[in-house]
């Protein structure tokens, strides 16, 4: 009787080790997906948005330029857009064009000197911080240069929304 019991709890340790294992084992890729893209950097490509001379100081345009981000399978070229201003002689800041709240694209009003989300009332100030309405942060910034005479951005996936952390 006594070595009935040791053989069933000896079973049952090696049952359920062996059923962990299995289970960690098919853990690892999942989690491994799930945290990847968070571990991962985010690529970024230098995207020329014209000549340094063609921007006048203190003005802010809307620039395009080619998404390195397309997917293959689409077949086409996507473009993509920031907002530049030209602050000194060869100092230029790049916003991006999304609210920060939920990802709408947010228009600069010259005459108020403001960025504005016609979504959901979303106000910044020149330099891209929240004035007013439901953002929770500024707007994302992407790094420029100046080579050869023309100006690049530094491009690379944002985060659209503000994710609790």
């Amino acid at each position: 009787m006594a070595d009935t019991m040791i053989r069933r709890h000896v079973t049952s340790a090696i049952l359920l080790g062996a059923s962990g294992i299995a289970a960690l084992l098919l853990a690892i890729p999942f989690v491994g997906y799930l945290l990847g893209p968070l571990l991962r950097p985010s690529p970024q490509a230098w995207r020329d948005v014209g000549a340094a001379s063609s921007f006048r100081t203190g003005e802010t345009v809307g620039v395009t330029f080619s998404d390195p981000f397309t997917v293959a399978w689409s077949g086409n070229e996507t473009k993509a857009k920031a907002w530049l201003r030209k602050v000194g002689d060869t100092e230029f800041v790049a916003f991006s064009v999304h609210c920060t709240h939920l990802g709408c694209p947010v228009t600069w009003k010259p005459e108020a000197g403001i960025f504005l989300c016609p979504c959901h009332g979303g106000v910044f100030d020149a330099r891209g911080k929240v004035a007013g309405g439901p953002p929770p942060r500024p707007l994302w910034q992407h790094r420029t240069r100046i080579r050869k005479g023309r100006v690049e951005i530094a491009t690379r996936r944002l985060p659209v929304v503000e994710t609790a952390g």
